[in-house]
């Protein structure tokens, strides 16, 4: 016989409701000679007041149809109407009530089976197991499409989890739901971080995590190779991660499961009690390899985030040019690690002219954005080195958009500070306006502007705007200032008043102004600030 059917067929608590005290030893005898356990009452009464409260339920009752109080279809209404009973089965017995219309009733009204007395032992037994069993698979099978349920809703949180402190989290909130126990779930981070993910099925949706010292505290002997989980029995003292509500008590069954080999494995811990069919070993095991392909899905866009961020910043120059004539700093906080890298750059170098700045933005989040970035940032050197005043260079910059990156368009505004005169000419493709602060003077926009580039449109003369020494300029991307629940108009607005109290000093303005508008994480943002000297004679 399988083990399974064999497990299914194992003698259980039976229920006999008869108020005929030897029906009921008679009963009572046969199925506890057989290796059952019996629960003998008298009355319907009884029996529904029993099973209201009963922990165990039985594995099955036995009725009289007769019964002083009620109806032995009475009590199988009452178990079959009940969500905490409905699967218990119930087998009528009567020596009276015998007719086919008798039988008929009971088997319309709920009972799994109608026995008429006398009845063989053979017979009762057969009919007792039969029922037993299939009751038992019934529930191991809706027990499981439950449990798989939670596994699907565990999946898509997985995969769901932007960030590996919220994997960790997620792998034992999923652990503890399947299984219906406390876990903890052990991790390391694509930046190297060791993680430890907490849950307790008692406390749905408080799953949290945590950082471990040091990785030292991840066992890495459970390593396994690629695309494997194992399952291993680790004795409570050999594991340094108890879960709650087992401090210390018994084994763990812990699940290592990995992704990609030499990766540290996902750890996945749960009380050695809470895994003890083979059913239950394959939930843990298929739970440890989807987290396994999570976090390996992390790293990897850990990874390509990293290399794309690498090649983005060798488009952006070294460093600033030194120079008497202005004061020059400049921060790029590219946007956070769930957002893609996107366009933003910013340009300063010495020309025959004068000085040349410029920040832009390439419209779009992408490694194509990025790309399109670099080849306008190079052209716009080779351009203004060549000696092209500002518009100039905006013409051509757009003629070389419309015919490198057709459909590609970018904002850019260009700054030409004269050597020998205190004035700057500002050139602005669609861009935010430049930011001028002049001694003795309040704070304004420079607005003057002409179509971004990428529409194949002339670009306007530069405009001049006479700069004492001392003026400051400020240059910057939207990523500084937009808000998605914010006028644009409102957020330059706010950047217009916090200038009037913003340091002087280029680096302090930086700093300030970064403190004072602190990124949302959503865009990137390039901020230069300028602040101008004299001319020389």
């Amino acid at each position: 016989m399988p083990h399974q059917l064999k497990a299914d067929s194992a003698p259980g608590l039976v229920l006999v409701v008869d108020d005929n005290p030897t029906n009921r030893y008679v009963l009572s005898t046969t199925l506890r000679r057989a290796g059952h356990r019996v629960i003998e009452v008298q009355d319907g009464t009884s029996a529904l007041a029993l099973l209201g409260t009963a922990d165990p339920l039985p594995d099955a009752a036995v009725i009289d149809v007769r019964l002083p109080d009620m109806t032995g279809f009475d009590v199988c209404e009452g178990i079959k109407n009940s969500p905490a009973t409905a699967s218990l089965p119930v087998i009528h017995i009567s020596a009276s009530a015998i007719s086919v219309a008798d039988r008929t009733q009971g088997l319309n009204r709920g009972a799994d089976a109608y026995l008429t007395e006398p009845i063989a032992p053979a017979e009762l037994l057969a009919t007792i197991t039969a029922n037993v069993r299939y009751a038992r698979a019934r529930r191991r099978a809706e027990r499981l499409a439950h449990r798989l349920h939670r596994l699907h809703q565990g999946t898509l949180a997985l995969y769901s989890a932007g960030r590996a402190s919220e994997l960790a989290a997620a792998a034992a909130e999923s652990a503890a739901g399947i299984l219906e126990t406390g876990a903890v779930a052990v991790l390391v981070s694509p930046t190297g971080e060791a993680l430890l993910g907490r849950a307790d099925s008692l406390r749905p949706g408080e799953a949290h995590h945590q950082p471990l010292s040091s990785r030292d505290e991840l066992p890495v002997r459970h390593a396994t190779t690629a695309r494997a989980v194992t399952v291993h029995t680790v004795p409570a003292d050999r594991w340094p991660h108890p879960v709650d509500g087992h401090p210390g008590t018994g084994g763990y069954r812990v699940a290592a499961a990995a992704a990609t080999a030499g990766r540290p494995p996902v750890l996945i811990a749960v009380p050695e009690t809470a895994v003890t069919s083979p059913d239950e070993e394959d939930l843990l095991t298929q739970l440890g390899h989807t987290c396994a392909l999570a976090l390996e899905a992390l790293r990897t866009q850990h990874e390509e985030r990293e290399l794309a961020l690498t090649l983005q910043r060798s488009f952006l120059p070294d460093a600033l040019p030194a120079t008497d004539r202005a004061d020059l700093a400049v921060r790029y906080l590219p946007a956070s690690e769930h957002a893609e890298i996107g366009g933003d750059f910013y340009e300063a170098l010495n020309t025959a002219e004068g000085l040349l700045i410029a920040v832009g933005d390439v419209a779009g989040h992408s490694l194509d954005a990025a790309m399109v970035m670099g080849q306008l940032r190079h052209a716009l050197r080779a351009y203004a080195t060549e000696g092209h005043p500002p518009h100039t260079v905006l013409t051509r910059l757009d003629h070389l958009l419309t015919t490198l990156a057709p459909g590609a368009t970018a904002t850019l505004c260009i700054i030409l500070i004269e050597h020998h005169q205190d004035r700057v000419h500002i050139a602005n493709a669609g861009h935010l306006p430049p930011l001028l602060r002049a001694p003795g003077a309040p704070a304004r926009y420079v607005r003057e502007h002409g179509p971004l580039l990428g529409l194949g449109l002339s670009h306007p003369t530069a405009t001049a705007v006479a700069t004492p020494p001392g003026s400051s300029l400020l240059l910057l991307t939207d990523g500084l200032i937009e808000r998605r629940d914010e006028d644009i108009e409102v957020s330059l607005a706010s950047l217009l008043t916090e200038a009037a109290t913003t340091p002087r000093d280029p680096e302090s303005a930086c700093s300030h102004l970064l403190e004072r508008f602190p990124p949302d994480g959503m865009d990137d943002v390039a901020l230069m600030a300028v602040r101008l000297n004299r001319s020389a004679a």
